[in-house]
């Protein structure tokens, strides 16, 4: 019998046990249906990321008082750090060492490197922005970015104007109360009318701001919504916030390659602001736009680990599964195969025969499990306003490792049928 053959009879053998089958193929679907159903999910949270910060550009770094941390599920008393030790001795000796106003400006006055430079203050991230008019008052969420920022921080931070203008140098210097605000607190005030919100007043908090401009929309992403935010200048918010926190200084060069020398020299001029001595470590940071993606990326990479555990442990459980299946097809079929044996049937064609069926069911699994686990992923991606996803990787792994089950759990089966003695098989009852 040729190998075609043992294909065809083992597929109609599959067709006919549909019950069998159909139990058989669902364990190992869920299993990497799980697998995919996860992996597919990150690639859209981590393709959501990139574009989110690609828009900062990849030609930018930034000067802050100390290692950016990041906080997830919630949870503000678990960060993630680098815990190498020069990290440890420059966190250690950043504590407490706020960038000043003076600090900030000095920087950009003394920084000659051919590069654009941006000074920013944080606000809040929980203002409301609202727009009373004689027929209806109109407010948003108190969930607003309220940041600070001068006359290139719009650029810096790849943000285009849709509507006004950008601030201008006495503006920023006299922190007058003007602002810019982003998309989604367009869309709540204004009803989404560029034009009509240019020149109207707004009130964040209970202070009055003259709109000058908004900004095109971004979108968000898993982590950043870029489209609610109000920004104006960084003496505005020294002039009406209770506490002042530090600044933030943002530098973007014209070309990547320019990249590391303008660090370099960024790193010696902040130095001397800060009036660090020779042997003294950094007591600031500086972190690359690039680098912050990374960051975020890194925190998904344990959930990778645990959707494969997830799989394996399911398709372990499968293996064993289709094992005992086939066990049991072998012993039901007993007669079948002392009668295949009587008129010619080697034992290698029945072993054959059985391992087709084997990696047939497992291979049936997979095609259901990787359909189920992109469309289910992707649903993640619909929410995440992300492209279609497909992790191929991922996808041709599953086969692999589905072709791999199917085979192991059809050995010792195979193996039984094709060692079974023809006449002692046919009298079997």
């Amino acid at each position: 019998m040729q190998i075609g053959d043992s294909i065809g009879l083992a597929w109609q053998t599959v067709k006919v046990n549909k019950l069998r089958t159909g139990i058989t193929v669902a364990i190992i679907a869920l299993g990497i249906m799980a697998l995919i159903g996860i992996i597919t999910a990150i690639e859209a949270m981590n393709q959501s990321l990139r574009e989110s910060f690609s828009t900062m550009g990849a030609n930018g770094f930034n000067i802050r008082f100390r290692e950016r941390n990041f906080f997830m599920g919630g949870n503000n008393n678990r960060s993630v750090q680098k815990t190498t030790k020069s990290a440890q001795k420059v966190r250690t000796s950043n504590t407490g060492r706020f960038i000043t106003y003076q600090e900030a400006v000095g920087f950009k006055r003394n920084y000659t490197y051919p590069a654009t430079v941006s000074i920013s203050l944080r606000g809040s991230f929980n203002e409301t922005v609202q727009y009373i008019t004689n027929e209806k008052a109109y407010k948003t969420n108190p969930n607003v970015a309220f940041q600070g920022g001068d006359e290139n921080y719009l650029e810096l931070n790849g943000y285009k104007m849709a509507a006004g203008r950008n601030f201008t140098l006495n503006e920023v210097e006299t922190g007058r109360a003007v602002v810019v605000i982003g998309d989604e607190v367009l869309n709540r005030c204004f009803e989404g009318n560029a034009k009509k919100a240019i020149d109207k007043i707004v009130k964040i908090g209970n202070r009055p701001y003259l709109v000058i401009g908004v900004l095109e929309k971004k979108g968000a992403s898993a982590f950043l919504n870029l489209d609610n935010v109000a920004i104006t200048s960084y003496n505005n918010i020294r002039q009406v916030s209770s506490s002042i926190g530090t600044f933030s200084i943002g530098v973007m060069v014209s070309d990547y390659k320019l990249l590391d020398n303008a660090v370099g020299q960024a790193t010696g001029v902040f130095r001397n602001i800060r009036k660090l001595d020779i042997q003294e470590n950094d007591n600031f940071y500086i972190d690359k736009s690039d680098a912050l993606a990374e960051k975020f990326i890194g925190f998904l990479s344990g959930i990778t680990g645990s959707a494969a555990v997830i799989g394996l442990i399911t398709l372990i459980g499968a293996a064993i599964g289709l094992m005992n299946i086939m066990l049991v097809a072998v012993t039901e079929r007993t007669k079948e195969v002392g009668l295949s044996k009587a008129i010619g049937a080697t034992s290698q064609t029945i072993r054959r025969q059985f391992l087709f069926e084997s990696i047939i069911i497992s291979l049936l699994g997979a095609a259901i499990g990787i359909v189920l686990g992109v469309v289910v992923g992707n649903i993640f991606g619909i929410i995440l306003n992300t492209g279609f996803v497909i992790p191929w990787g991922w996808v041709f792994a599953g086969v692999i490792i589905c072709f791999v089950t199917g085979l192991l759990a059809g050995v010792y089966p195979a193996g039984k049928a094709a060692k079974l003695d023809p006449i002692v098989a046919l009298r079997y009852e």
